[in-house]
């Protein structure tokens, strides 16, 4: 069993189910420690963080990753236990497998091995860790990013290890992702008998064509690399239970997926204009997940291409597509940051599943990514 699936393997048994670390950034500091890093843990409400560092001064190089996972879902709809790391035909199963406690692993591995080769190395390495990604990503890398602000703690390059190939390792390289806002939407009518709707105002009728001018419009066309805006209605929930009383308000769940064009207050104001034109009475609780950010052609994106180049033997796919990841904390502290990790098919699924082969192959992929942009 190589390093690399041994580590993994011992992160997967950790039943770290998001906000939940249960150990395993103890377990990677106390590596990292012998390998000579200075560790610092954050830890804010329920919220494990990990911040190890090599080296000093500029460039600061920040590998980026999660502890956490999410549920498994009925263990028995699962081939083997999901936190009993399970290898068949050259797979290793298990939840966090792909996103992403193989690549925590396979962090660390090529950070022991770097600093061991390149003690006296220019600038600084690090390794930032949490345990709330996959949850609600308040207490985790957002409130670390904001402690990092506070210190005037400056980062250049962030590679995040979030599972972003698609059929083999190395084949795309995610340089960017949209920004996220969600909405919660309380539409006021008044309750009344179906029977006499002039003595009622039903938030159904009023809301749905304001809904479908929004869900509609063509935000944009896109934005280098990334898609249009879009806006998606997730639930729409309204009605006593009987069919013959007029609601007195509608709740309707709606998220936007969006690019530079864009920020969150900008998209806030549209939709307010758009819900005040149709003489809604409404409130509105909105959440910002994030900006969207974007790392234009420099030193990492160019290096990251040709690593990746020479692991998958073709130029990567360059990406802003798919959800969101805790770079975009990073990213506003000017740091420029891409997305590389293992193939993400399985991710979230039952089964989730890692190629032994591929996670071999990681810390090496890793190790040279730091190597081309730290050494002369």
């Amino acid at each position: 069993m190589s390093d690399v699936l041994a580590l993994t393997s011992e992160l997967i048994g950790r039943r770290s189910v998001t906000p939940r670390d249960e150990g395993c950034q103890e377990l990677i500091a106390q590596r990292l420690q012998r390998a000579g890093f200075d560790c610092e843990q954050l830890r804010f409400g329920e919220v494990d963080n990990l911040w190890a560092t090599h080296g000093s001064g500029s460039p600061v190089l920040v590998l980026l990753g999660h502890t956490d996972v999410v549920p498994s879902g009925p263990v028995e709809d699962w081939a083997s236990d999901p936190f009993q790391p399970t290898v068949r035909d050259g797979v290793l199963y298990g939840r966090g497998a792909a996103d992403m406690k193989g690549s925590v692993a396979a962090f660390v591995i090529a950070l022991e091995q770097f600093v061991a080769a390149h003690p006296e190395h220019a600038g600084t390495v690090a390794l930032l860790v949490t345990s709330d990604e996959e949850g609600d990503a308040i207490d985790g890398v957002r409130r670390v990013a904001d402690t990092f602000r506070a210190r005037g703690q400056a980062i250049d390059w962030c590679i995040t290890g979030e599972p972003s190939s698609t059929r083999k390792l190395g084949d795309l390289l995610r340089v960017g992702r949209r920004g996220t806002l969600s909405a919660t939407l309380t539409v006021k009518g008044i309750q009344g008998h179906v029977a006499y709707p002039d003595k009622a105002r039903n938030p159904i009728h009023q809301a749905l064509p304001a809904l479908a001018e929004l869900a509609a419009r063509r935000w944009d066309e896109g934005y280098e690399t990334f898609p249009p805006t879009s806006l998606q209605i997730s639930n729409f929930n309204a009605g006593t239970g009987a069919n013959n009383v007029i609601p007195g308000e509608a709740k309707v769940l709606f998220n936007l997926r969006y690019n530079p064009h864009w920020n969150a207050a900008q998209l806030e104001t549209e939709i307010g204009a758009v819900l005040g034109r149709h003489g809604l009475e409404y409130e509105a609780h909105w959440h910002r997940g994030g900006e969207p950010f974007y790392t234009p052609e420099g030193r990492l994106r160019a290096v990251a291409r040709e690593v990746l180049g020479e692991f998958a033997g073709a130029a990567p796919e360059e990406s802003t597509a798919g959800g969101t990841s805790d770079a975009r904390f990073i990213a506003p502290l000017g740091a420029q940051c891409i997305e590389v990790g293992p193939v993400n098919a399985s991710i979230h699924k039952v089964d989730e599943n890692v190629s032994v082969v591929d996670l071999d192959a990681l810390p090496g992929l890793y190790r040279r990514l730091i190597e081309r942009l730290l050494l002369p």
